[in-house]
């Protein structure tokens, strides 16, 4: 009978390329938004600028694709870690418990700033 270990994150492809993928539309993400930050808000970083900037449907969904990419990147990244270097099964649970959860509620309250914003 062969024994199974329960450490290790071999998730192999897959997950490496998600976190490629991800990273890379956080990148573009990021030098986009800088560029429409500089172009929108050249009059100067006031409330009513943020609101024009993000009244847009498209810059809501794209911000909101941003965090959801971040927040499956950093699952990616912490269930590994969390694999890798906790041994004890009960405490990688908590771990994986309690990240996921923060995570899930970050993306939910990142939704609840972006469509709450005045159109």
């Amino acid at each position: 009978m062969v024994k199974r270990f329960t450490v290790g994150a071999h998730y192999g492809l897959k997950d490496w390329l998600i976190q490629r993928v991800t990273a890379i539309y956080m990148a573009l993400f990021t030098l986009v938004f800088v560029a429409l930050l500089f172009c929108h808000l050249s009059g100067g970083f006031t409330y009513e600028a943020w609101l024009g900037l993000f009244s847009s449907t498209c810059v809501k969904f794209l911000s909101f694709l941003f965090i959801v990419s971040l927040c499956y990147h950093a699952w990616i990244g912490m269930r590994d870690i969390w694999m890798d270097y906790i041994k004890p099964a009960g405490l990688r649970l908590a771990l994986h418990l309690i990240v996921l959860f923060l995570l899930i509620g970050y993306a939910g309250w990142a939704v609840q700033i972006l469509w709450r914003l005045p159109a």
